[in-house]
């Protein structure tokens, strides 16, 4: 999804800042600043909740760190372009207490199905869409 992100940023002339551990190696390129963090559980999530401000965009699956970014008036979307809202967070937290806990208790599922390339279409349209709209308000 990176290179998705970065070529709808690239219409817009919006900076990319992408956050990853050291694990998962990113080049840089035109547009786009990579910064690298340690392999701890949620080191690049805490670093985007300590960097992002009001308005920025927010692309994540964490319901947790949608709804830090949401706390800061942010626009967040998902990897399969679904925005995250306000009205919606709390709901998508308590599921994924409740799942986290059935795996505690021996419960397992399959996760997430893998994103397909209508995913990765579908994110670049409603990425565009909610870039537009963003800039038609200024």
């Amino acid at each position: 999804m990176k290179s998705e992100i970065a070529e709808v940023a690239r219409i817009f002339q919006v900076p990319v800042l992408l956050v990853a551990s050291y694990d998962h190696f990113m080049r840089e390129q035109a547009g786009v600043t990579v910064v690298q963090v340690d392999r701890s559980d949620q080191s690049a999530d805490l670093y985007i909740a300590n960097h992002i401000h009001h308005g920025d965009v927010v692309v994540t699956q964490d319901y947790g760190l949608a709804a830090l970014a949401l706390s800061k008036s942010c626009h967040v979307i998902s990897f399969r372009g679904m925005y995250y809202s306000d009205e919606d967070i709390e709901q998508m937290l308590d599921r994924r207490h409740h799942q986290a806990k059935a795996r505690r208790n021996g419960k397992h599922s399959k996760g997430p199905k893998p994103i397909t390339s209508e995913d990765k279409t579908f994110f670049q349209q409603k990425l565009t869409k909610l870039l537009q709209n963003l800039q038609e308000n200024v």
